[in-house]
């Protein structure tokens, strides 16, 4: 194994930036959280990680053997989650603190979901996996593990966003409006990003 200081600490610098940085998962983390406290948003940050988990394992797949199947998907997913995003971004927009009804509530399933639309976490275990693990192991094992950690990571910083939201709670209530227009234009920025990249 050939993997040095060097290499190990890039790739950890690019696992905490692509983890941490604002991206679909996080920005809904958030915004669940300062409308609805950890008791009735959580099950949003368990969507999240779970459909995280499972983008991964999706990501090491494509890396041991999928890699040609998996570009002509790409770009349907681009698209498809360039418009939830979109969709997402106008809802946050309009919403009020005083929309707390379950009905109108993301919820485990729909979070779920869509991760596996979300292009970001894509691109972060590919280009994770080929830039760090690949040229260094051969094994499927290895990639499986490493996706795994890679959603753990991705996991601690929907954790983290939701903890950031619960603090921000009682701001939200007095500071909606602005609150909502800085992360709708996030998700817009995501959406953006994720259909250019």
């Amino acid at each position: 194994i050939n993997m040095n200081f060097g290499v190990i600490s890039a790739l950890a610098t690019y696992m905490l930036g692509s983890s941490f940085t604002p991206g679909p998962g996080n920005i809904l983390t958030l915004t669940s959280m300062t409308n609805y406290g950890w008791k009735k948003g959580k099950q949003v940050v368990f969507g999240i990680c779970a459909g995280y988990f499972c983008v991964q394992l999706i990501c090491s797949l494509i890396i041991y053997g999928l890699s040609e199947w998996f570009e002509s998907a790409l770009t349907v997913i681009k698209y498809v989650g360039f418009a939830y995003l979109i969709y997402l971004a106008v809802h946050i927009a309009i919403s009020k603190p005083v929309d707390i009804n379950e009905s109108k509530k993301p919820t485990f399933l729909s979070v779920f979901l869509l991760q596996f639309v979300n292009v970001k976490i894509y691109m972060y275990g590919l280009t994770a996996m080929n830039g760090y693990i690949v040229p260094y192991f051969n094994k499927y094992i290895i990639y499986f593990a490493f996706e795994m950690l890679i959603a753990f990571v991705g996991s601690l910083a929907s954790l983290t966003w939701a903890f950031m939201g619960v603090k921000l709670q009682k701001i939200y209530k007095s500071k909606y409006k602005i609150i909502n227009i800085i992360l709708a234009v996030f998700l817009v920025y995501c959406a953006v990003m994720m259909l250019f990249d």
